[in-house]
């Protein structure tokens, strides 16, 4: 069963739980093809799907645990804009160095056919905290 289903703010939570379990796959179920992302701080925009998931794959290399705490969640129709609080502790970079990461996310997904929500707009580093 696919709980974003009429629970758009069920999104967030899905895509904690599959980075933390480095589920790529999973997380790349969760955006639309011409979908947009921020892959870092100060970074330049990605856009669509092979982009976002070689963002992804860096993201998830760095092997950290991701938290967050919702801020808001504004439904109007088939839109929706959200933000959350969020903390990766536990992550190293390539040469191991630690990398803790903390943001406050600007998102805006869009209910698709069956119901479920996908990112079309991800930009973690984008809100004021």
């Amino acid at each position: 069963m696919d709980t974003t289903r009429d629970l758009p703010h069920q999104l967030n939570q899905e895509w904690a739980d599959a980075f933390n379990a480095g589920d790529l796959p999973r997380l790349m179920t969760m955006y639309e093809p011409d979908a947009v992302l921020v892959p870092g701080p100060g970074a330049a925009p990605v856009h669509g799907l092979p982009a976002i998931e070689s963002a992804m794959r860096w993201f998830l290399a760095l092997g950290g645990r991701l938290q967050y705490t919702p801020r808001h969640w504004l439904v109007q129709g088939d839109l929706v804009l959200s933000s959350v609080a969020f903390e990766m502790d536990g992550g190293r970079d390539e040469a191991g160095n630690p990398v803790e990461l903390r943001g406050v996310t600007d998102e805006v997904a869009r209910r698709q056919a069956d119901g479920s929500w996908k990112y079309v707009i991800d930009h973690p580093f984008g809100g004021a905290a």
